[in-house]
Order: structure tokens, then sequence, then C-alpha cells
């Protein structure tokens, strides 16, 4: 077995996009990559072939290694449905919903399943690169961890530590780690990698020897700030609070920023289009006139639906709709859109049944099983690949005017009377050039990007290159060699 695992000094250092790099490098090389991540955290997910959902990342990172996403690649998955609440996914499957009072009880137990699926997925492979979650230097969680170094321990895999030096004092975070953690776990660190670095590398050459001198541990590259990493789907909602480029661009479309909001990353390729600004409208602040708008998803619909009123929002889309503006909703969006929504058996919270924007003439009821599907088919008179995540059913007189058809001919969405709302739960609508395209015509725009995957696959080349330019990768293969062989030292 072979494997090597990427942890970081905090949040957002950058380990999925490195891992997702490591994985194209190495399979650029010939090698068989699965990636891992033990536990994840995030409302953006994917949808695998077998019917389950994973972390976005992960689903990206299989991409890179030139695979189909596997429920093994992300045995552990937490949705936050509230601020102390998420639901809880193994092995893709909704195992319930857990407290954050009861997740350090009740992970103990999960360790069985994350190592199931990590010895499933080292035995068809070459090799397996893992990521971590946050920093095993928050040593307050360290007792029952399964994301890091109590997946590393079990599972025996070297570790290197990850810094953030755009951040700023990326010394002292490695060195820190370092003086912080049981030293049972700093024998698993191996050594380190400074990521997103500015300017020349030579300029932090001292730096550098001052943490291997400090922390004992090898350097193993300066990886440069990754400019293709923006065209990678992001799992992390910090990227919700950086603004977007706004030059130069001829219309303007808009997305409020819901507490829960979840698969953002169907944007994406509306950020990626060079003649669309994309404004992510915090809490706080009207949604401004522009020539679209767009409901993502959410993991909590209902709560969501009263975070709009509360800020005033379904008044800004009432008032851009009675300017003749279009409006799509995604998933959790196109049901805020309908007449009402009904939550009979408490999945969201208490059971209730509330009034929705009414700009769709549907209603949803949030029952039965979740559906986790792949779906492609015609919209617009352009194809679409994607999947749909969901829990609940939509009907009503729109959904005789569907967005389009499944593969199966089946109808899909719902479309307003006037033609200017629609609803969809296909996530990657957006994704086809094609479809995009048929959108934004709307807009009078032309749409002028690629399909989003091949932008993605571009960017993962890209930054494979440059982790063979900047990163040490013979030495981490052969560091990976030593994953399950605690004994030779």
């Amino acid at each position: 077995m072979r494997a090597l695992m990427l942890q970081g000094t905090g949040s957002d250092v950058g380990k999925s996009v490195l891992v997702a790099g490591l994985c194209r490098a190495f399979a650029n090389r010939g090698l068989s990559v699965r990636p891992f991540k033990p536990q994840n955290m995030s409302n953006n997910a994917a949808v695998t072939a077998d019917g389950g959902e994973i972390g976005r990342a992960q689903a990206t990172q299989a991409i890179a290694c030139r695979v189909a996403p596997s429920v093994d690649m992300n045995p552990v998955l937490l949705k936050p449905q509230g601020d102390r609440t998420s639901q809880l996914i193994v092995r893709g499957q909704v195992r319930g919903t857990l407290a954050a009072a009861r997740w350090r009880e009740g992970r103990d137990g999960l360790l069985v399943d994350v190592l199931d699926s990590f010895e499933w997925l080292s035995a068809g492979c070459d090799l397996v690169i893992v990521e971590g979650a946050g920093s095993p230097a928050e040593i307050n969680l360290r007792a029952g961890d399964i994301a890091n170094m109590g997946f590393a321990r079990a599972a025996d895999v070297p570790v290197i530590l990850v810094g953030d030096i755009d951040r700023g004092g990326v010394i002292a975070a490695v060195v820190g780690t370092r003086a912080v953690i049981d030293p049972a776990d700093a024998a698993m660190i191996h050594g380190f990698l400074i990521n997103k670095f500015r300017g020349d590398p030579a300029l932090f050459d001292d730096g550098y020897r001052a943490i291997e001198a400090r922390s004992g541990w090898r350097g193993y590259g300066v990886v440069p700030w990754l400019a293709d990493a923006v065209r990678l789907p992001s799992e992390d909602a910090v990227i919700l609070e950086r603004p977007a480029a706004n030059a130069n661009r001829q219309v303007t479309i808009a997305c409020p920023i819901t507490p829960r909001i979840a698969n953002f990353d169907d944007l994406d390729p509306l950020r990626l289009e060079p003649g669309v600004a994309l404004v992510m409208v915090p809490p706080g602040t009207p949604i401004p006139d522009v020539d679209m708008i767009v409901l993502a998803g959410s993991k909590a619909t209902i709560p969501d639906l009263a975070f709009v009123r509360a800020q005033g929002w379904d008044i800004d889309i009432r008032a851009h709709h009675r300017r003749g503006k279009p409006v799509l909703g995604l998933c959790g969006g196109y049901q805020m859109l309908g007449r009402s929504i009904a939550d009979p058996d408490g999945i969201e919270g208490p059971a209730c049944r509330v009034e929705g924007l009414g700009l769709l003439d549907v209603d949803t009821v949030l029952a039965g099983r979740k559906t986790l599907d792949r779906v492609s088919g015609q919209a617009r008179g352009a194809a679409f690949d994607g999947y749909e995540m969901h829990m609940g059913v939509t009907t009503g007189p729109a959904t005789a005017r569907p967005v389009g058809n499944r593969a199966d001919g089946s109808a899909e969405g719902a479309t307003s009377a006037d033609g200017l709302v629609s609803g969809s739960y296909v996530h990657g609508l957006l994704a086809l050039a094609e479809q995009r395209a048929a959108w934004l015509a709307r807009l009078g725009v032309a749409a002028s990007g690629p399909d989003h995957g091949a932008s993605i696959d571009a960017a993962l080349d890209a930054i494979a290159v440059t982790l063979e330019r900047h990163v040490d990768l013979d030495a981490l293969l052969a560091l990976s060699e030593r994953a399950g062989h605690r004994d030779r030292g």
C-alpha cells in the first residue's frame, strides 16, 4: 500500500487544491491514484454513479485521477443544517441528524467505516492521497478524531503539513503546530509544504530553512500562487465572502447568500464567463438592480426562505420580476419560488407548512426518500448533464411548462406563465457551454466559456505542471511507501 496524507496548519490553506493537483500529477506519471478524505463538512456535494453523495472537493479530485467518484472517497460527510445540527452522511447515504454536542460521542464508531473505505480504495490502486480537515493543531478536538491524526495513526499514513504563506505567519503556523501537538502525532509528520507564495520563492529561503531547523521536518517545496485554482469548484463557503471582479462585464447576475446555501458551485460556470459579473449578495445588503437573479440550493430550505424574507430579499426579487427580468431557482431555490413548502415529517425542524415566494405555480412537500440521481437531457434546445440531490417532490400547473426533459423523456423543472421565472432540480445545469449559452442569450450576451468540465480538466493539468516544477514529487512518492509499515521506524 502506498498512501500520503496532507494536513494543514488551518482551514483554507489549500489542501483540497493541492490534493487534486498531486492526484493529476501522479496520474500523469501513469499511476492509478485515488483521493480520500475521512471526514468532510460541507453543503457542496456531488452525486456518485452508485447513488451516493460525497464532498464536492473529492469529486473534483476523482476527476483529477481520471476515475469516477466513489462514496468510499469521502466516507463521512457532515452537511450543516443550522448552527448546531448537521445531517450525517456515511458512505454516501443519510444516517441521521447529529447535534454538535453529540458529535464527539458519535464519531468514534465511524472510524470503522472510514478505515473500511480506505482499505477498499487502497486495494484497487497504486496510490491514495488523503486530505485532512481543518488542522491537527486544534488539540481541543483531538480526542476521538477521525479526520486528521486519529486517522493517520489508525491507518499508519505519513503526513505532510501544508502552511499558507499568503495569510502571513507561516513560520509560526508550522513550527507552532509542532509545538502543540502530541509527540506521537508529531512523529507522523515527515515534512511540510509552503503554499500560495507570491513572487520569487528564493526570497523565502531563510524562512524555509528556519522552519526546517525549528520543526525538525524537511521541506518538500514552495508552491506558488495557483491562479488556475479559481477554475476548480469551491467547497468552502469562505469563497463567497470574496468579491468578484466586475470590470468590462456586459451583464450582472446576483445570488443572495443564505446561511445554509448549498452547491453554490452551480454558479461557477457563470463566474468564469467573461461577459458576466456574478455578484454574491451578503446579508444586510439589498439585491441590486441586475439582469438576472439566481437562487441557489439550500441545505434547509424553509429556514433559508425565512431568512430571505427577514432580509427583505423577497421584496427585491418581486420588484426584479415586475421589471420583466428573469429569475432562476436551483434545487432549494426552486422550492422557494413556489406557492408553498410543506414539511410534514419535520425533516428541517418542527413540522410545518409555509408560503413560498409565489412566483411559480407549484407546491413542494419535503417527504419520502432523498433523491440522488445523475441526470441528463435537453433544455432550451441544448443538452444538460448534472445530478439531482434533494428531499421532496414538487408538483403544480407550472410543471406543465418544464425547463426541459430528462433523457428518459420525463419533464424537469417548471416555468412561470410569463416565461420569466424558472426552477430546476438539476445541479450543474449551466455546466455545458451550449446550455449556458441558451440562458445567457436571453440576457443579450454571448457565452464564450467552454464546457465547465473541460475548464476544470485544463486547470488540473496546469496545476499538476506547476507542482512538478516546485515540489519534490519523487520524494513524496518515496515517502508514501512508508504507509502501513510503522515498524520500519
